[in-house]
């Protein structure tokens, strides 16, 4: 049996929503194994003289907890 945790993050890019959310995998990446999934829970963006300057998502990242012992029980 595994155990999944979520984790919350709010995340912006210059470039597109896409790039947020890359941006949100590849920063939790460094300290966090197992990521399963990524969920955008919400779109907004910056305009600036009519033109969109920021992309800002958040997103939920799941991912699966390790045991801290080998053998140990959820």
């Amino acid at each position: 049996m595994s155990a999944i945790k979520v984790l919350e993050l709010m995340v912006s890019s210059p470039k597109s929503w896409e790039d947020a959310a890359q941006q949100a995998v590849n920063e939790a990446a460094k300290t966090i194994h197992n990521i399963k999934s990524v969920y955008i829970h919400d779109h907004s963006a910056i305009v600036k003289n009519g033109k969109i300057v920021e992309y800002r998502i958040n997103a939920k990242l799941s991912f699966e907890v390790e045991p801290a012992l080998a053998g140990a029980k959820y």
